[in-house]
């Protein structure tokens, strides 16, 4: 299994800067969520941690620097899958995730014998079998959510990173969703981040917490001390209350007429 570790990373883009001196490390195994207000940098990390942006310090995958790795080395090590994935008009399941072959392939050669093995065995571990021939448009929320996850396990790397995997879900694709990947995690022995809108199921998930607020590390460590009232406040402008049960956290919203 392979860690994920930034070190004094920074991010700017067309003269802004979007993120200041980064300290993260995702443990081999481990959960990473990386929550904050919108604006934070939250999905620029996880662009820079796989090398689709320019940064500044360092970032080591495994142990290995990520600038030091090919395009197609690095996309062996890590895996991303964005907010919005581009879907090519008309494409079914089974030929998107093979997408995810794409690197362990040389330039233009057909896809192997291995390769189709791969994903006839991703597509029946994520339940989508019966969707293999459909087109992703003509799918629900939760399970082209799924599709896409799918084309990432299939480049079969050990760090996935998963930017708002619940967007746009209700509640009970929702649940689904974080259970398969947490599921996934364990079976396949995944290194896992993301990031989170919903601070209740992010205190239920990731091992870890690293909140981010104006480009910068403001708060990192385990749930219950990363999501505490005052620090959400404080960085997301609104009063909380915070509740404990058998699950975890609940974060709830209190109007400001109420008071805290």
């Amino acid at each position: 299994m392979s860690s994920l570790v930034l070190d004094g990373v920074g991010v700017a883009l067309d003269g802004a800067r979007i993120l200041h001196d980064i300290s993260l490390r995702a443990e081999p195994g481990s959960w990473l969520g990386v929550i904050g207000p919108n604006g934070a940098g939250k999905s620029t990390l996880l662009h820079a941690a796989c090398g689709v942006v320019p940064f500044r310090g360092t970032i080591t995958l495994g142990g290995d620097p990520v600038g030091a790795l090919d395009r197609r080395t690095r996309a062996t090590r890590i895996a991303l899958v964005p907010q919005t994935p581009v879907v090519p008009p008309g494409m079914t399941v089974v030929d998107y995730v093979l997408l995810g072959r794409t690197p362990h392939r040389a330039a233009l050669a057909p896809e192997s014998r291995d390769d189709l093995d791969v994903v006839r065995g991703t597509i029946d571990q994520l339940d989508l079998t019966r969707f293999a021939r459909r087109t992703l448009t003509s799918l629900s929320g939760g399970e082209r959510q799924r599709a896409f996850l799918a084309r990432a396990l299939a480049q079969q790397s050990e760090i996935v990173l998963l930017d708002e995997p619940t967007v746009a879900l209700d509640i009970g694709h929702q649940v689904d969703v974080l259970d398969l990947v947490d599921r996934l995690r364990h079976d396949l022995h995944l290194t896992i981040v993301t990031t989170l809108h919903d601070l209740t199921l992010a205190g239920r998930y990731p091992d870890t917490l690293a909140m981010l607020a104006e480009g910068r590390l403001v708060a990192l460590g385990a749930p219950c001390d990363v999501l505490t009232a005052e620090t959400i406040e404080r960085h997301y402008g609104t009063p909380v209350r915070i509740l404990h049960d058998e699950g975890g956290i609940v974060v709830v919203p209190v109007r400001r007429s109420e008071g805290p």
